[in-house]
């Protein structure tokens, strides 16, 4: 589309933020008092608190639990705009943001995509498995697996029936831990009741993890305890194995350990979601944008990068940090500080990551937490944990009716033994045809 988008032009430096996750928003919070003009685009008018899309996927909680919208957020920002818009390039000589609404013209432009799913080249893994990095995936997961379950009431086929209970989950990292944890809690105290005429000893979930460690990054201590808490509660786990294939319905393993099932969940590893219009040689393998301590791109004055998409290389971290909230929200702070500085003819400062440790939940009452407090770290499992984890992600929720509502279904689930939030409203993912069921069709 061409022509200027319709925004105010306030006669200050313009901000424009791509991207409303954990570093954009951070960004957008710290410039609230600054002499410029602050523009967010994203495609979606909300922010997502990505660390619990998984409850949602599994019924724990509502989709309006973990988002909230930007121009609530930050509606008491004067110099806040938000455009709802898709980035579909950038000039950089131009200074100006090529959108789906317009061109926007930037004096700093801030990078804040963060990553999307990594299917390394697997086509058909892309095409037949469910990731879990927007709302609306979860939503189709959640939908996909309670669908499962109402066909296989219709159907005569042991082998089709197993393909609709049981499922895979690839990656043995906290999304993918959380999930296997999530789905062995239905699986004993909620589809029972549901759906009383199936037999949920027969629903298999399998974890597949490539390396010989769940929760690589995390302690030992914390990988192990996952390990042991998956196993307690009936999760097959697959260490040093990865899947060489899976066409929809049949999964192979490189061992040559083969499942079926129509639901993989894929959770095996992200990638950077750069936009275009920068040079190519500022992208590293990863496809996160090189950037200097002060999170600028490399090559650009005025070019920044921060989070997912943004590797910042250090001694400590010769990869550049990690690939979670941590890391994004502390580079936002501090790059709206350093924005204030350069404007304010001050020097700025270089960024450091103060790491506070990782947290994944397992199950109800099962967690393992690596905590860094006042230069000492703590490894703490079991109830300690899950309440810690419980805690750290209601406090890190965006608004308070996030933080209640959260509360709320959380205190009710662990009393009641149950998840409330079972139904199937929009799409799933790849529901059965009128002659898959054919020759298993229950007769009633």
């Amino acid at each position: 589309m061409e022509g200027l988008t319709k925004i105010d032009d306030l006669g200050k430096p313009r901000v424009v933020i791509v991207g409303g996750g954990f570093g954009g928003l951070e960004l957008a919070k710290a410039l609230a008092d600054a002499p410029v003009q602050v523009v967010l685009l994203d495609k979606q008018n909300y922010h997502t608190f990505q660390p619990l899309l998984y409850q949602v996927a599994t019924a724990a909680l509502d989709e309006g639990d973990i988002v909230s919208p930007f121009r609530k957020i930050l509606s008491q920002q004067e110099n806040f705009y938000f455009r709802l818009a898709e980035v579909q390039g950038v000039d950089t000589e131009k200074q100006v943001v090529e959108t789906t609404i317009g061109l926007l013209r930037y004096d700093f432009l801030v990078l804040a995509t963060g990553a999307e799913p990594n299917y390394f080249g697997d086509a058909a893994m892309e095409k037949n498995s469910i990731a879990i990095k927007s709302v609306e995936e979860a939503i189709e997961l959640r939908n996909t697996v309670l669908s499962n379950f109402e066909q296989a009431l219709q159907l005569g086929d042991y082998e089709q029936i197993n393909s609709l209970l049981d499922f895979v989950i690839v990656g043995g990292g906290p999304t993918g831990v959380e999930i296997a944890g999530a789905l062995s809690e239905l699986r004993t105290h909620v589809f029972p009741k549901d759906y009383r005429e199936l037999d949920f000893k027969e629903m298999d979930i399998h974890l597949v993890q490539s390396g010989p460690v769940l929760l690589k990054g995390m302690s030992a201590h914390a990988s192990q305890k996952a390990l042991e808490s998956l196993r307690e509660f009936g999760v097959q786990v697959w260490l040093e194995a990865r899947v060489k294939s899976y066409d929809g319905y049949t999964v192979t393993l490189n061992t040559g350990q083969q499942f079926v099932s129509r639901t993989v969940i894929w959770a095996a590893g992200v990638t950077g979601a750069p936009i275009k219009g920068l040079r190519a040689d500022c992208l590293l393998p990863g496809n996160r944008y090189a950037v200097d301590e002060y999170s600028r791109v490399e090559g650009y004055d005025n070019v920044f990068a921060i989070g997912d998409i943004a590797a910042m290389k250090t001694t400590e971290y010769p990869e550049g940090h990690p690939m979670v909230a941590q890391p994004a929200i502390q580079q936002g702070r501090l790059l709206g500080d350093n924005l204030k500085r350069w404007l304010g003819g001050q020097l700025a400062e270089r960024f450091q990551y103060h790491d506070k440790g990782s947290m994944a939940t397992i199950g109800r009452n099962h967690a393992v937490a690596d905590i860094k407090l006042f230069g000492k770290e703590y490894h703490l499992s079991g109830f300690l944990a899950w309440l810690a984890w419980g805690v750290v992600h209601v406090i890190s929720l965006v608004s308070f009716r996030n933080r209640l509502m959260v509360l709320l279904q959380w205190t009710w689930s662990y009393i009641s033994y149950d998840k409330g939030l079972r139904y199937i409203v929009g799409k799933t993912k790849s529901p059965l045809l009128e002659k898959d069921m054919e020759d298993g069709k229950a007769i009633v």
